[in-house]
């Protein structure tokens, strides 16, 4: 089917936000411009007084994770691992698949169209979410090597990429995720390279997130993670994105420089749980790919990706001293653009002819869009994720005016509930 935006206000790649029109054909952007007579569409959206962008990416979250939002909050990572882990433990396929749909929920309503998500088990009912739910996923089961089942747990990384990348037309990408060098010794990483690089598929994995991890490496291998993982030849296959980078030394950056690893920042997280501030403008200097995450609602506790932009543009202005340090726009990009390339999805991130028709529109007549001098600076600084009007993936309508056109948003919080009272209480 046909579909045209019309006279909407569009963020293009070269940073403008001219009043135009978006042609979309089937999942694609046929075109940004006039209508040339012969595109008859079967759906017309009237863009005006709308802001469109490419759709968020969430390049790092845990779905599922929507099951323990405020369950534990105000703590040490470790602390807070070590008290959801067994909650997370008796989790069955029903709570992974009501979970993440409140998460495709949520990320629709708040205009995110793809992210990157890494948990488990089950996460064949994290597909299948995805798939319901019509968003893009790149999923990965994550795996703990300490863990007493950790060969199961690999063979079922395998299996959810034999089964499910590639699934939905292209939608679902399946990586392979091991949780972290904390969790994951250096002979099973190397199993976890080995198995990836088989079947040419990425690694989403969790890297330097906090100081705890830094020193406990240095006494357990005498080196930081990223120099004894780089050994494993985990970095050595199609690709790696990986997630927080918040302590990083130029050895560190080195490594990453050299393998092209993407990077998943995520500003919310590391602030609550006092990781640290990432060195994102340095590694964006250096050519590093930093996109954006909000990591899990046990975490953040949120997937709004709009937050996230906010919070990368003002928290690297405070702890540079620098107020040019990551501009409204480079904030944006972080969120769309960028998070295209780290999560490793061609076609996407960007509102252009031939990319996907992955589309979020804002609606300006909230107070906060008046008066109109910057927009991206009103979405970036004043904006919020309520003023999310209309949401398209693969040109597909999710949202359209505030309404969810493939969710049953009442059931899902009734499911989610339900679940979650079961494994807490």
């Amino acid at each position: 089917m046909k579909t045209i935006i019309k006279n909407v206000h569009a963020f293009l790649p070269d940073g403008t936000t001219p009043v135009t029109n978006i042609l979309i054909d089937n999942d694609r952007i046929a075109g940004i411009g006039d209508i040339p007579e012969d595109f008859h569409a079967g759906k017309i959206i009237d863009g005006t007084n709308h802001f469109a962008i490419p759709g968020f990416v969430n390049a790092h979250t845990h779905t599922s994770m929507t099951l323990l939002r405020s369950y534990r909050d105000d703590m040490a990572l470790m602390d807070w691992l070590h008290s959801i882990w067994p909650i997370e433990d008796k989790m069955t396929p029903d709570d992974i698949y009501w979970g993440a749909m409140l998460a495709m929920a949520e990320m629709i309503r708040t205009g995110t169209t793809t992210f990157a998500d890494m948990y488990g088990p089950y996460m064949e009912r994290v597909a299948e979410a995805t798939i319901d739910a019509g968003l893009r996923g790149v999923l990965s089961r994550g795996i703990i090597g300490m863990a007493p089942d950790a060969e199961t747990r690999l063979q079922s990384n395998v299996e959810l990429f034999q089964q499910f990348n590639g699934a939905a037309d292209g939608r679902i990408t399946v990586m392979f995720g091991p949780h972290a060098p904390y969790t994951c010794p250096p002979a099973f990483l190397k199993k976890v390279a080995s198995a990836a690089q088989q079947l040419g598929a990425e690694v989403h994995i969790h890297m330097h997130e906090t100081l705890d991890e830094i020193n406990d490496s240095l006494k357990e291998y005498g080196k930081r993670p990223f120099a004894w993982v780089e050994e494993t030849g985990l970095f050595d296959g199609k690709g790696t994105l990986a997630a927080h980078c918040v302590h990083m030394d130029d050895n560190d950056i080195e490594i990453v420089k050299r393998h092209h690893i993407r990077v998943a920042h995520n500003p919310t997280s590391n602030m609550k749980l006092a990781s640290g501030v990432a060195p994102v403008p340095r590694m964006l200097q250096e050519g590093i790919c930093v996109a954006l995450g909000t990591d899990g609602t046990s975490s953040n506790n949120n997937l709004d990706m709009l937050e996230e932009v906010n919070l990368a543009a003002m928290l690297h202005k405070v702890h540079a001293l620098d107020p040019l340090a990551i501009p409204a726009a480079e904030a944006l990009r972080m969120g769309t653009e960028y998070g295209a390339t780290v999560v490793g999805v061609e076609g996407i991130g960007q509102l252009k002819a031939g990319y996907k028709a992955d589309i979020t529109l804002f609606s300006m007549d909230s107070l906060a869009w008046c008066p109109q001098h910057d927009l991206v600076s009103l979405l970036v600084y004043a904006a919020s994720a309520r003023d999310v009007d209309t949401v398209l993936v693969d040109g597909h309508v999710l949202l359209e005016k505030g309404e969810f056109t493939t969710l049953d948003v009442e059931r899902i919080k009734f499911e989610t509930q339900r679940c979650a009272d079961r494994l807490t209480k």
